[in-house]
């Protein structure tokens, strides 16, 4: 198998529609990531749960999802679902993250994602960050959703295993939900191991992909 690296980037923007997106798509590589690099830059924005006992979740778990990164973080208060009608705001959002960060990876919601929220907030990533490598995260839910990813980022056990605990620990407004459990999250990470020849992992979608193999 044929592995080709990122580099090794420095600053990330990641995107979330709702509080826990990012730590339920991203949840492991953000954690790989910043634990090999201590003062890694997190740049990230959610779209909705401001103001309330949703933002103090995410707060509280993007925190330990990103030990010991420089973490900036901003939550709005667009109201779930119904990101469509709230266009404007959400594209200004993202036009002013864009301009505060160059980053080397953007982690976001997938464009075909059966939820409208995640939807659109990925179509205005793919304009917003044209020049970026984009990872574009899965959310296993009810929809039924998941496709054929084409790029994977390997978790350790220790790493898919904390991402669980981390998840069950920092958003208990969730836990309610029938697929919020530890079977869902380490079940889809095995099932993303297996396809890249790993124990755990978790998998993206890739749009555009510009290679430097001379260099």
């Amino acid at each position: 198998m044929i592995r080709l690296g990122a580099g090794r980037p420095d600053r990330v923007v990641a995107v979330g529609a709702h509080c826990d997106d990012i730590a339920i798509g991203a949840g492991g590589t953000l954690l790989t990531l910043c634990l090999a690099r201590p003062g890694f830059r997190v740049d990230a924005l959610v779209l909705s749960g401001g103001g309330g006992e949703r933002e103090q979740e995410e707060r509280a778990a993007l925190a330990a999802f990103c030990p010991g990164a420089d973490l900036r973080l901003t939550v709005l208060k667009l109201p779930d679902g119904r990101m469509p009608a709230h266009w404007e705001e959400a594209k200004a959002a993202v036009e002013e993250l864009r301009e505060r960060t160059e980053p080397d990876l953007v982690l976001a919601p997938r464009t075909d994602d059966a939820h409208q929220d995640h939807r659109g907030l990925a179509k205005l990533m793919t304009t917003a960050f044209r020049d970026h490598l984009v990872l574009r995260y899965e959310i296993v839910k009810w929809d039924g959703d998941l496709g054929r990813p084409s790029a994977y980022q390997p978790l350790t056990p220790e790493i898919a295993e904390q991402k669980v605990r981390l998840l069950q620990e920092h958003y208990p407004s969730q836990r309610h939900r029938p697929w919020y459990d530890r079977e869902a999250f380490l079940g889809l990470a095995r099932i993303r191991g297996i396809e890249c020849h790993a124990r755990y992992a978790e998998a993206f979608d890739v749009a555009k992909l510009t290679l430097n193999l001379g260099g």
